[in-house]
């Protein structure tokens, strides 16, 4: 899929009771591993519900480039896979686009195999640090070739046997935790993972799933110990894909903040990993009601009824950070329509995301007219609950190429009393395609330069 290289900003207007029901696409981080495990896996794999985004695709296509057989049949993503160990060398470099946790995943599944893979990525993807996975792939045997600073592009070649490693997870990285078990797959013996903070848990969740023999301890202090047995069997299954968290918030905040809004968002995953931001607006006074709790191949699920509400500013912890890192830019918007100021502490992460995302998120917020000041780890946001005064008919937010940029300042633009414009919208398709058409359904103003929003 050619990325569209032509900008495409995109604005959006003060709109009123949003209303309706919507499905948002399915969960980013459980798309990336169904391909990944159902390509991995022996026998065949059915996912319904996938996100169809390129960040996802572009995995979908490294598994087949190392032996993997995926085809869309009525709707279901059906994989023939290759059993674990016998993944192929691919014949050209995996290209990743945009995505993060496709590109590191990946590198921990096929780096510890005896041959070379080499990884590239756009350029964003290729400013962000590959470190991380590195270090605990060079400790198991791995030779690493890579640009300045361990970025991409990257080439790995495998030992003839992986040395199983214990490994202590420096930061609260999930896809440093998953590169290091995926990478164990392939190894003799045992790999032990120890997580000082918890954070999302799918890769665990689904390696038990595929029938791979693995253990988890929490101890007394929350210090998580997961062990996996390498070299063992897996088995294809059959995956229904939750509602993404990450994309539910950005209609969930836009029904927060338009006055009269009264909305319902079926099917969101509900893992207590990614519920940060639901936790935070409820403590800042949101009207969220959570309706048919119920279990989905392993994980909680439910659906929201949101409608819109006063917000009061918080302090938000620094250790919930892990279970909504990808939220703070639209809890950001949200803290600008709250009474009072909302303090977000333990932000470090944000700055090597897509882009700078903590600076992205405060000139975006001051450009537009919100008084906020931006620290070391941390942002502060004073609010207007009647959204006066906020906007910016004549500016454009700098999207840095960031998705979750693009659609936080969109939504912001929705209860604002000037348009918000951003710069680009062209690389939201990388994680929520039909973010535009969904918006719409449910009343918002916004369109696409060059096009209506759709």
């Amino acid at each position: 899929m050619p990325h569209d290289t032509h900008s495409r900003p995109a604005t959006a207007r003060r709109s009123t009771n949003l209303s309706g029901t919507i499905r948002v696409p399915g969960d980013k981080s459980i798309s990336h591993r169904a391909f990944m495990f159902g390509g991995l896996a022996s026998g065949e794999t059915r996912i319904s519900g996938l996100l169809e985004g390129e960040d996802v695709l572009n995995t979908g296509k490294a598994m087949q480039a190392m032996g993997a057989k995926i085809e869309k049949i009525d709707g279901e993503w059906i994989i023939k896979g290759v059993g674990n160990g016998a993944l192929l060398a691919p014949e050209t470099p995996l290209d990743f686009g945009n995505a993060g946790t496709g590109s590191r995943l990946t590198m921990g599944l096929v780096g510890v195999y005896h041959f070379e893979s080499t990884f590239i990525g756009d350029a964003s993807l290729s400013k962000r640090p590959m470190g991380r996975i590195l270090d605990p792939l060079r400790q198991m045997g791995v030779q690493v070739k890579s640009s300045d600073g361990d970025r991409l592009p990257v080439t790995l070649h495998g030992p003839e046997t992986a040395n199983p490693i214990t490994y202590r997870v420096p930061m609260a990285s999930a896809q440093v935790k998953s590169a290091v078990l995926l990478a164990g797959l392939n190894a003799p013996g045992t790999t032990t993972v120890i997580e000082p903070v918890m954070t999302r848990d799918h890769t665990e969740k689904m390696l038990a799933g595929f029938g791979a023999e693995l253990s988890v301890e929490t101890g007394r202090d929350g210090v998580r110990t997961i062990r996996l047995l390498g070299q063992g069997k897996l088995s294809g299954q059959t995956i229904d894909v939750p509602g993404d968290p990450s994309s539910t918030a950005f209609p969930l905040v836009a029904a927060l903040i338009v006055p009269g809004s009264d909305i319902i968002i079926s099917n969101v995953l509900m893992n207590p990993t990614r519920t940060g931001l639901i936790l935070t607006l409820q403590d800042m006074g949101a009207n969220i009601e959570v309706l048919d709790k119920r279990l989905a191949g392993g994980e909680d699920v439910a659906d929201l009824r949101v409608r819109s509400s006063a917000l009061k500013g918080i302090t938000v912890p620094a250790e919930r950070a892990p279970s909504m890192i990808d939220e703070y830019p639209v809890l950001a918007v949200a803290a600008a329509f709250a009474e009072g100021t909302t303090v977000m502490l333990g932000l470090e992460e944000l700055r090597v995301k897509e882009s700078d995302r903590l600076s992205a998120v405060a000139e975006g917020l001051t450009l537009n007219g919100v008084d906020c000041a931006e620290g070391e780890a941390s942002l502060t946001v004073r609010g207007r609950p009647d959204g006066k005064g906020l906007g910016n008919a004549g500016g454009e937010v700098k999207t840095h190429l960031d998705h979750r940029i693009a659609m936080s300042f969109l939504v912001m633009g929705l209860a604002s009393e000037h348009p918000v414009k951003v710069d680009d919208s062209a690389m939201i398709a990388t994680s929520f395609p039909e973010f535009f058409d969904l918006m719409t359904e449910l009343g918002a103003d916004m369109d696409v330069e060059g096009s209506i929003a759709q």
